[in-house]
């Protein structure tokens, strides 16, 4: 009960993305809001029509949005426990059933306006409600103990409909509720009125309105009504109030007349019935119940299943259609087709329809009247499931009849038709929402797609679909839509998403015709402006004219003249413009980007002048002889273009021919003198000379072919008109041959104005190639003015003996070549060159024409079937000229051979078809005679070679079985199957496209079977010869492909893919195909068996060009098997390509020198391609030489094994379609060995051999027993060898990646000290944030003048070097001071001196010289001086040397230091770190390493600036295993990189969020709902949990105020990520507070422990092998020194700057050489003079008591945040440091600590640098006091006033009010104290501390 109750209100502001969909139109118009979690998807939609704030109801959730979708609030409603049985609920009594969480579906959402409050019910509980107030969504009330507060327990949303009626002022409001009842007809009436408490928390609250033991204002589904039915159902689509009626919309089962017949279970499918019922709103008892069906019918198709409707006015225009008044009630309604629901194969048929209400309203009274005549039925079958008669009474019945207790409630059996407006077949309508503008009625309609269609409905049979929008991704849309509340947007909604689209779109229209041709009625053309929007957003559009809203008024221009020449300037052009509202502001005209200017506005009409003489355009030759431009008129009001109309410039003397010149379209004239075009006719030389039309042009008649013999001498006489005279001083006529390239010209005779001669000439061509040449003629005159020729007239040049070299072909002729032949030469030339009397010349159609010797060369084919038909083609010389001269005289082989006409080429070709062979004949020849009559030998030819008969046969063929789409090339084999001229192949009664043949084999195609599968019978006809065989071929079923794998390959292609199907084995070669960007490529597949092939990845075609670097779909990607045409695409692969791996060159020379043995390593990217199921594996080949390697594969590397080779070998990398040479190794080999070394070895060999052979026989007889302990091992030994194996090459491949990138990236950044005060206030009291000493001191003020009189002669104490080291000693020799007390009056004397450092200088030599008195008095070993603090003396020193070193750290020391910090971080960062235990991949320290293989990837994430979100994204490289919160501070740290740290936003009050397309957004948490739990362990969450790809879009957004998606606020935070890292917040040094590893936190409530990469093994816990064993874990150390090597150069780099004097530019600070020398002097003066004690000295002094300190915490240098694994880092090189500054010997056995092995080799070195280093300042000359107080002064007078000097006094006093007496009492006993009475300054200021006023 009290758990229901505590759904607390979530206030939430970050939910949701809003996000701003794209839209090519208007973008901010567009907004949309998603569904957070895929499941809760919408159900119902409410828009508060006072303020536009949206109301959501969603499975969970209710929203608050703001009109542009952002969330506002939210309130939860579930997910609960619940059963759906429990009645009544859980809620009010104990339930026996299995409880599960339930989500909560919204099924109504009702705005109760005159409460201000949401009724929201749910599915839960069986349907309670919750009221809400609308402000804030805060619970007011949810009834839920009484059986009426439970509406129905149905789990749809759209099953459920409200209406609230108001009665007026006075009396409250009621809900009428119709519901679906689940089958459960006694809980839940299916439609009832209820009582609207005003009181949401009142017991009455949904109480009915009248309930009696009798009647009650409800009605309830008779359960005999489900004993017809079972499944019977009243679904409610829609409900309204009208008039003083409510209405509903129902869809429901038919009834079918009574019990008998219409069971549903007799397997009959059930028919469905839309109807409107109607109830008065003020029938307490339900007798006005009336109910009557709907439904449409369209084009013969019935429309009766409602889908969605709404009420609307009809407007003027529809209203006169419909034949009702303006402001009548009209109900749109979309329905589908059909009366059958069935959800699988739904028809997608659907149709809008409209009712009139009064039309309805007056069935229904004509139906109450007959019914209270007494006529006809009650017809309410599912109420009354008996057929009750209709009773008579004598009454009026009127409009606002409520029903008696008789006659009801009553039911129309007549169905009312809507008038059908529109319907659509495909896309089917789901919604409907409509709205009155300006007298239009429009209707937005929903579609299943997502789509809104938008219609204007003008008349009962005129509805105009003008737009249609993509409202939502993926449909459909549900059936609440609603408008804004200015009608200016339109929300629609999916499942998942909820959008805002505009109700017009009128600026996506940019013409006015456009615009009002668009048919949307808010569109008008602005136009002034030149827009189209709706007329209030147009200025001034009630002035005439200024707003066009018919397409009649769109302004048109038309423009006098509108061509001019290019030559005419500033003419005057008139421009009238129609339409145009008044333009007294003026315009302007534009010629495009031409010229500009201004008009002349005289009424409609314009004037302007043409662009002057520089604006005009170039008209370019080649592109016409004009340049159209579009003219604008532009008012001067806006500045824009209103109207605007084409005009044409054009050039005339673009033209070169007179008849081009005047058949221009222009008014170009030709002037013929000079040869010229001109727009101006005046300028011709006179007025003969011009010419207007093409008649009067000067040119050429067509003439006859001019044929002309080469070499003979002849003139060409030439036809023509026009022809001018040439003027005085104007050349000739001359005409113009160019033969074969070369140029002739002849003098040519003008006879007059129409006849032209080129005098005699003779003309010659080269070769013998062509009979005939063709030449171009041209006539000109003056030298280069041609004479236009449009019959293109040419020269014929022709040579007789050319290409006829036989008598036919030289009578075959063109006879007016005048060609004859020359029997005494055997040619053919012209006559006169026929040296032989005329009866020696062969002439065409001369006395003699006929050839002899007539002679065969060739004949095909030479074999032929004897059944005849081949057609036999003959070739040879004189075979006749005419066709009748053969007809009959062929004879082949003795069988006649019919010639046939199409295939006869005189003297050249015969083709004939052979007749049929008797069976004696086999061969013979081919004889031919010429003429007509009998044959005289000289014209009888024979061929040489012989014809021969042959008899085809087929015997086989193969394959005998395809596809039955055809496209199988079949291989028939038998004998002669090449004889003959014909064959044709048939497969039953469809051929097979013959393809080839030989002797003994031919191939055809099949074509796809016209009768399915089966056998066909098989023949062949070769020309009439008909083959039969029994063979048959079969058609299978086509192949079909159902799956293939990997769905991946490289651009390149040639990867293997394997490819699953069936019948695949019928193919011959099939082929693998992608298409992309138009291109499609193939490549090879190889059938494995009927059920799979292999295939060879297709290249994707993309121009590689292009560095594609991201994965690419193919437009198309299937398989070519033959002919089957459904597997060309697939559709359901998502076959992806990735880009190329590609190869970098082995080196800039591109040699790369080896030694043998070592690996090779090919550097480059995309090795292993990023699929799905992980890293994709491609096939590498590497040779070396002719020799392949061993590989291993990472992202960017190849390690190559390089096999065991010597000298210079080219390297060759082969993957998919790849082969690439990334250069040459060069292997030299070490030198050879001496050869006593050889024999040595040699010897050592044979031992060695030797004593493993006894060995082994020793061993051979205990191995029997131990055999399979050995196997065992054996395994276990394989896989840690293949483990270890693996770790080195890669912890080695990674040794060879370079350090230059971490170099790189240090450089120019900006080092963040710390000021002077912060840095020394850290270093003195370490772990004190804010110290009294940087205060001012507090006293109450009355004793404000005591105390400061008290301290300042407490000041003067302290300056008194006397009272001082008293003082010091005094409390040094107490029992109770404590180490920590010796420190901090060592820091708190420093910070009192810090002004006289002098005097400090002093009494810390005095102190230090007394300590090491007693240090030797004591008999200490003299090394142990200054190691630890435990004297005030030792921590002074450290304090001291903090002043004066801070120049020395900025100068020098503090760049080294810091590149060494940014470079443990980077490379630590560069592995996976647990964000919990702190252990990294990387790591110098051995306890702060992960000891497992994490796999892991490195991903780009492209983060928005967190202050500017407009500035670039900035690439940020993380890991797929990274924390949340590691991301964060990754980002954080690349955004902020020369930020100091305590300037940066905290990534702890920042949220991770994702930004997906389209606008989502998602915030991503260490722990959220979504983490994942196992047993007791919680795993934090990585951007792998989130699956979050490569290249995504991150940003960081300020936190907000209450958790997201989180489990229950208490957890999220207490174990926010940052916690772990930080679980000690110090400023200190960490060694004496930091713990190997925090421990986890179990929490506390669950017991549950957190981990993020290794679970932490502390706890008890441990499984056998999960850390692997001590060894393994032993394996990744090789990782320390890869991490060290990669560190080297900074440690290096730090530890020189440190131990070495000189410096850039900065000498070695004097401090250091001062204090030094002190103690040297010391050394002498104690007669020590053993080197090792003074460098030890030297050591504890400042190296050890300073630097270390520094080193470990570089945040007391450093604005900066130290992590735990940089911590750990920090502390090997600072041991490193320590151990290098010690002189004693350091032995290391295999137990030694990893951190002292790691850097065994290099602390030898080291110590030689610090020797070196104290050996040089010895040298260095000394300093004086002088030159030491010198510089003590100038570092006191720099930070004169860093600490509060009083508060400092203050601090010291209370170790005086401490200790008073002993003080006291040394001061006394001291003689120098005695003498300066300073007890007695002691008591005074005690007096005055402790004075109470």
């Amino acid at each position: 009960m009290q758990n229901f109750h505590s759904h607390q209100m979530v206030y939430d502001f970050t939910f949701m993305c809003v996000s701003v969909c794209a839209s090519s139109i208007q973008q901010e118009e567009y907004a949309s809001f998603r569904a957070e979690n895929p499941e809760w998807t919408f159900n119902h939609l409410a828009v508060d029509y006072r303020n536009g704030n949206v109301y959501l109801g969603a499975v969970n959730r209710i929203y608050k949005l703001s009109p542009g979708l952002e969330v506002q609030v939210s309130h939860e409603t579930g997910p609960d426990e619940d059963n759906r049985k429990c009645y009544p609920p859980r809620i009010v009594q104990p339930c026996s059933e299995p409880l599960t969480l339930t989500n909560n579906v919204n099924k109504m959402l009702l705005m109760d306006y005159r409460e201000n409050r949401l009724l929201a019910c749910g599915s839960l509980y069986q349907g309670i409600c919750k009221l809400l107030r609308l402000d804030d969504l805060f619970k007011l009330g949810e009834p839920f103990h009484k059986k009426e507060h439970y509406l129905s327990g149905v789990n749809e949303s759209g099953s459920v409909f409200g209406v609230i009626v108001s009665y007026g002022n006075a009396s409250p409001d009621m809900l009428f509720v119709a519901t679906a009842v689940d089958g459960k007809p006694e809980y839940f009436p299916t439609i009832s009125s209820r009582k609207l408490a005003r009181n949401s928390e009142e017991d009455g609250m949904f109480a009915y309105v009248f309930h009696d033991e009798f009647v009650a204002s409800m009605i309830k589904i008779p359960s005999d009504t489900f004993t017809v039915i079972p499944d019977f159902d009243i679904y409610y689509i829609y409900g309204f109030a009208s008039g003083t009626f409510v209405y509903f919309l129902t869809l429901q089962p038919e009834m079918g007349g009574g019990p008998t017949t219409g069971s549903s279970s007799a397997g009959r499918e059930q028919v469905y019935t839309s109807k409107i019922v109607r109830l008065c709103k003020a029938d307490t008892a339900f007798n006005s119940y009336v109910e009557v069906p709907i439904g449409c019918i369209s084009g013969n198709v019935e429309y009766r299943l409602l889908e969605a409707a709404y009420l609307s006015k009809a407007g003027a225009i529809l209203a006169r259609s419909l034949d009702v008044a303006p402001d009548d009630d009209v109900l749109f309604a979309v329905f589908s087709k059909g009366q059958k629901r069935r959800p699988r194969q739904a028809s997608q048929d659907s149709a809008l329809c409209v009712f009139s209400l009064r039309k309805i309203n007056e069935k229904i009274k004509e139906r109450l009247q007959s019914c209270y005549k007494g006529e006809g039925t009650l017809d309410l079958a599912w109420l009354k499931v008996k057929d009750i008669p209709c009773s008579s009474a004598l009454l009026t019945i009127d409009d606002d009849f409520c029903g008696l207790d008789m006659n009801a409630p009553l039911g129309v059996s007549e169905m009312v038709r809507g008038k059908p407006l529109f319907s659509d077949a495909v896309d089917k309508m789901t919604s409907v929402i409509g709205y009155v503008y300006k007298n239009h009625s429009l209707v937005f309609v929903g579609t299943k797609s997502g789509r809104v269609k938008k219609i204007r409905v003008d008349g009962s049979s005129r509805a105009l679909q003008y737009e249609t929008v993509q409202a939502v991704e993926n449909g459909p849309i549900l059936r609440d839509m609603a408008f804004s509340s200015d009608h200016h947007y339109l929300y629609v909604m999916s499942e998942t998403q909820l959008s805002r689209v505009p109700v017009e779109a009128c600026g996506q229209y940019s013409t006015c015709s456009e615009c009002l041709g668009s048919g949307d009625p808010h569109c008008g053309w602005c136009v002034l402006h030149n827009m189209c929007t709706r007329k209030e957003k147009c200025e001034r559009s009630s002035e005439p004219r200024r707003f066009a809203s018919d397409i009649k008024q769109c302004v048109r221009l038309s423009v006098h003249p509108n061509n001019i020449s290019v030559s005419q300037f500033s003419v005057t052009l008139v421009l009238e413009a129609h339409n145009v509202p008044e333009l007294s502001a003026g315009v302007n005209c534009t010629f495009e980007d031409l010229a500009e200017m201004n008009g002349l506005v005289e009424g409609n009409r314009i004037k302007c002048s043409s662009p002057a003489e520089k604006e005009m355009p170039r008209i370019i030759v080649d592109k016409g002889d004009h340049q159209i431009v579009q003219l604008y008129l532009k008012s001067k009001e806006t500045g824009l273009a209103f109207a605007n109309t084409s005009f044409v410039f054009y050039n005339c003397s673009v033209h070169k021919s007179c008849l081009s010149c005047v058949s221009s379209p222009y008014q170009c004239h030709w002037c013929k003198y000079r040869h010229d075009c001109t727009h101006d006719p005046r300028t011709c030389s006179f007025q003969e000379g011009r010419v207007k039309k093409p008649e009067g042009c000067p040119q050429l008649l067509p003439a006859e072919r001019i044929l002309v013999p080469v070499n003979v001498v002849k003139p060409i006489t030439l036809r023509a008109k026009n022809l001018p005279q040439p003027q005085s001083g104007q050349r000739g006529y001359e005409c113009l041959l160019t033969i074969q390239g070369n140029e002739h010209r002849v003098p040519a005779l003008r006879f007059n104005s129409s006849s032209v001669q080129c005098q005699n000439t003779s003309y010659f061509y080269d070769g013998m190639e062509m009979s005939s040449l063709p030449v171009e003629l041209t006539v000109i005159w003056n030298g280069d003015f041609s004479i236009d020729n449009p019959a293109h007239n040419k020269v014929h040049l022709y040579k007789c003996d050319a290409q006829r070299g036989s008598c036919g072909l030289c009578l075959k002729a063109d006879p007016l070549f005048g060609c004859v032949w020359c029997k005494g030469e055997n040619r053919c030339t012209l006559k006169q060159h026929c040296p032989h009397p005329e009866n020696q010349w062969l002439e065409h159609n001369g006395i003699n024409s006929k050839c002899t010797h007539p002679r065969i060369t060739q004949i095909t084919p030479l074999r032929g079937p004897r059944e005849g038909g081949t057609l036999v083609t003959i070739r040879g010389e004189n075979l006749g000229l005419e066709f009748r001269e053969i007809q009959g005289n062929v004879k082949v082989a003795e069988v006649d051979c019919t010639p046939i006409r199409e295939g006869y080429i005189p003297a050249e070709q015969i083709v004939c078809e052979m007749g049929k062979a008797e069976k004696s004949q086999y061969t013979g020849n081919v004889q031919v005679c010429v003429g007509v009559g009998e044959c005289r030998p000289e014209f009888m030819a024979k061929s040489s070679k012989y014809y021969y008969f042959v008899i085809p046969r087929i015997i086989n063929l193969k394959p005998s079985r395809g596809p039955v789409s055809g496209g199988t090339i079949v291989n028939i084999t038998g004998s002669h199957l090449d004889a003959g001229s014909n064959v044709s192949i048939m497969f039953k009664d469809q051929p097979c496209t013959y393809l080839r043949r030989g002797g003994q084999w031919l191939t055809c195609r099949t074509y796809a079977s016209l009768h399915g599968y089966g056998n066909v019978s098989v023949s062949v006809s070769i020309d009439k010869a008909h083959l039969q065989k029994d063979l048959r071929f079969e058609y299978v079923e086509d192949p079909t492909i159902t799956k293939i794998e990997p769905e991946w390959s490289i651009y390149s292609g040639h990867t293997p893919v394997i490819v699953t199907g069936t019948n695949l084995d019928i193919i011959q070669t099939p082929l693998i195909r992608a298409k992309y960007n138009g291109h499609e490529t193939l490549n090879l597949c190889q059938v494995l068996s009927p059920t799979s092939m292999l295939c060879q990845a297709p290249e994707l075609p993309i121009s590689l060009a292009r560095h594609q670097e991201v994965p690419e779909r193919p437009d198309e990607f299937g398989f070519k098997l033959d002919d089957v045409q459904a597997l060309m695409a697939l559709n359901n692969t998502n076959f992806i390509y990735y880009p190329n791996p590609e190869f970098e060159p082995l080196s800039v020379s591109g040699v790369l020198e080896l030694k043998p043995g070592s690996p090779i390593i090919l550097k480059g990217r995309n090795f292993l391609p990023p699929t799905n199921s992980g890293n994709g594996k491609l096939n590498y080949t590497v040779l070396i030489g002719e020799k392949p390697c061993v590989l291993t594969v990472s992202e960017t590397q190849l390690l190559c094994e390089s096999p065991n080779l010597t000298g210079r070998h080219k390297v060759l990398a082969r993957v998919g379609g790849i082969e690439f040479s990334p250069g040459v190794v060069h292997i030299t080999s070490d030198s050879p060995l001496s050869s006593t070394a050889i024999i040595g070895i040699a010897a050592a060999g044979a031992l060695l051999i030797l004593f493993i052979v006894v060995v082994l026989i020793a061993y051979k007889r205990k191995s029997r027993e131990s055999d399979l302990t050995l196997k065992r091992l054996q395994m276990q030994m394989d896989n840690l060898e293949s483990r270890v194996a693996l770790e080195c090459k890669e912890a080695f491949a990674e040794l060879q990646t370079d350090i230059h990138e971490l170099t790189s990236d240090l450089d120019g950044a900006g080092i963040p000290f710390l000021d002077y005060r912060t840095y020394t206030m850290r270093v003195l009291f370490p772990g004190i944030e804010e110290h009294p000493v940087l205060r001012d001191l507090e006293v109450p003020g009355y004793r404000q003048e005591q105390v400061e009189k008290g301290l300042k002669l407490f000041g003067q104490l302290i300056n008194n070097k006397v009272f001082l080291l008293c003082f010091i000693r005094t409390l040094e020799a107490q029992r109770g001071f404590s180490m920590r007390d010796r420190g901090n009056v060592a820091s708190l004397i420093m910070t009192v001196l810090q002004s006289k450092l002098e005097y400090a200088t002093d009494v810390l030599k005095h102190l230090l010289s007394d300590l090491i008195d007693r240090n030797l008095e004591s008999k200490n070993h003299p090394k142990l001086l200054l190691r630890r603090t435990e004297s005030v003396a030792e921590k002074m020193l450290t304090n001291w040397f903090t002043f004066l070193l801070y120049k020395f750290l900025k100068e020098c020391a503090g760049e080294p230091l810091f590149s060494l910090f940014c470079a443990i971080k980077q490379q630590m960062e560069k592995g996976p770190i647990d964000s919990i235990t702190g252990e990294a991949r990387y790591s110098l320290s051995e306890d702060k390493l992960i000891r497992q293989q994490i796999d892991y990837k490195t991903l780009v994430v492209n983060c928005i600036h967190p202050e500017n979100e407009k500035s670039p994204e900035i690439q940020v490289k993380v890991l797929n295993c990274d924390t949340i919160s590691q991301v964060k501070e990754k980002i954080l740290d690349a955004i902020y990189k020369n930020v100091p740290h305590s300037h940066r936003l905290k990534a702890s009050d920042m949220d991770l969020e994702w930004r997906q397309g389209r606008g989502q957004r998602m915030i991503l948490q260490d722990e959220d709902v979504t983490t994942k739990i196992e047993g007791d362990w919680k795993r934090l969450n990585m951007l792998a949990h989130y699956q979050v790809p490569d290249n995504a879009v991150m940003a960081l957004v300020p936190k907000q105020v209450t958790a997201y998606n989180s489990v229950n606020n208490s957890t999220v935070s207490r174990t926010s990520a940052s916690k772990y890292e930080n679980m000690i917040k110090y400023t200190g040094s960490p060694d004496s507070l930091r713990s190997r590893t925090p421990m986890i936190t179990p929490d506390l409530e669950s017991g549950v422990k957190v981990w993020h990469l290794v679970k932490n093994h502390e706890h008890g816990d441990q499984k056998e092998g999960d850390r692997g064993s001590k060894m393994v874990s032993e394996i990744y150390l090789t990782r320390l020194l890869a991490t060290k090597g990669t560190l080297q150069k900074f440690v290096d780099d730090l530890f020189e700057t440190i131990f070495s004097t000189a410096h850039r530019g900065s000498a070695l600070p004097l401090a250091i050489k001062y204090m030094f020398d002190f103690l040297d002097e010391q050394a002498d003066k104690h007669n020590i003079h053993d080197p090792h004690v003074r460098h030890t000295w030297k050591s504890n002094c400042l190296p050890l008591r300073f630097w270390v300190n520094v080193i470990k915490n570089p945040q007391f240098v450093f604005d900066i945040h130290k992590s735990s694994i940089t911590d750990a880092c920090l502390s090997v090189v600072a041991q490193t440091f320590m151990d290098s500054c010690s002189t004693s010997e350091h032995r290391l056995g295999k137990d030694s600590p990893s951190n002292k092995l790691l850097y065994a080799k290099d602390i030898p070195s080291y110590k030689s640098w610090v020797e070196r280093y104290y050996s040089d300042i010895s040298k260095m000359p000394a300093i004086s006091d002088q030159d030491m107080n010198a510089y003590l002064a100038e570092q006191s007078r720099m930070h004169m006033n860093e600490f509060n000097t009083m508060s400092s006094l203050s601090e010291i006093y209370s170790y005086v009010g401490k200790y008073t007496e002993e003080i006291v009492c040394s001061l006394e006993q001291d003689d120098a104290a005695r003498k300066q009475r300073l007890a007695f300054k002691l008591e005074q200021v005690v007096a005055f501390m402790s004075l109470e006023s």
